[in-house]
């Protein structure tokens, strides 16, 4: 059992908690909502600012971000500096993760996630519950995979990308840096960088 410090104290870091036990020994969190510093969530403590991370002798992952500040991973991560040693790499006990699978520092995979076989996580990606990814998938650092999203065959999403709740992708897409999928989209055709496609089939809605 390891120490772990989680950066965040809404939604995503309290499921982070709950998925982390008992591989690791959450510490509490730390956030730089000066309203929530002496008080608990989930029954664990608020430790102090982000900043305060640098001196805790613990290991750290950084749960922030929604479809309205999905950037906020990637600030945090470069305002910290810290080497990716210190980063820890969350997967619920009921993940499935197939052969030839690598997943990196500082990312979180939530409960029922699957990757089936050959698929690729970056380092501080976001997997929320039941995202299928199949073979030879590849999500870059900073990208956010929400609920219920599945992915066919190389499927490539880049750098802090941000694909919706139960969306879909067809194998082979490539969804661009920073750009968003919405909710329940159906995804046939490369998405470009930066732009937000939604419906079905999906289409950009703005840059």
């Amino acid at each position: 059992m390891r120490d772990l410090v989680i950066v965040g104290a809404g939604g995503f870091a309290r499921e982070t908690a709950a998925a982390a036990e008992p591989a690791w020994h959450v510490l509490g969190f730390v956030d730089d909502d000066p309203a929530l510093q002496g008080m608990t969530r989930s029954g664990r403590p608020i430790l102090g600012p982000v900043g305060s991370v640098a001196g805790l002798d613990a290991a750290v992952v950084v749960c922030v971000g929604n479809p309205r500040n999905f950037a906020a991973r990637r600030q945090i991560v470069e305002r910290l500096g810290l080497p990716a040693q210190r980063y820890a790499t969350v997967v619920h006990p009921s993940v499935s993760i197939g052969a030839g699978s690598e997943v990196g520092p500082g990312s979180v995979l939530l409960a029922g996630a699957v990757l089936t076989a050959d698929v690729t996580v970056g380092s501080h990606v976001a997997v929320m519950p039941h995202v299928v990814l199949t073979h030879d998938d590849r999500v870059a650092d900073y990208a956010t995979i929400a609920s219920g999203v599945r992915l066919g065959g190389g499927v490539v999403l880049d750098s802090g990308s941000y694909v919706g709740a139960g969306a879909l992708i067809r194998e082979g897409v490539k969804v661009g840096a920073g750009s968003l999928i919405g909710m329940g989209a159906v995804v046939l055709r490369d998405v470009p960088p930066d732009e937000i496609w939604a419906g079905n089939p999906a289409r950009k809605l703005r840059s």
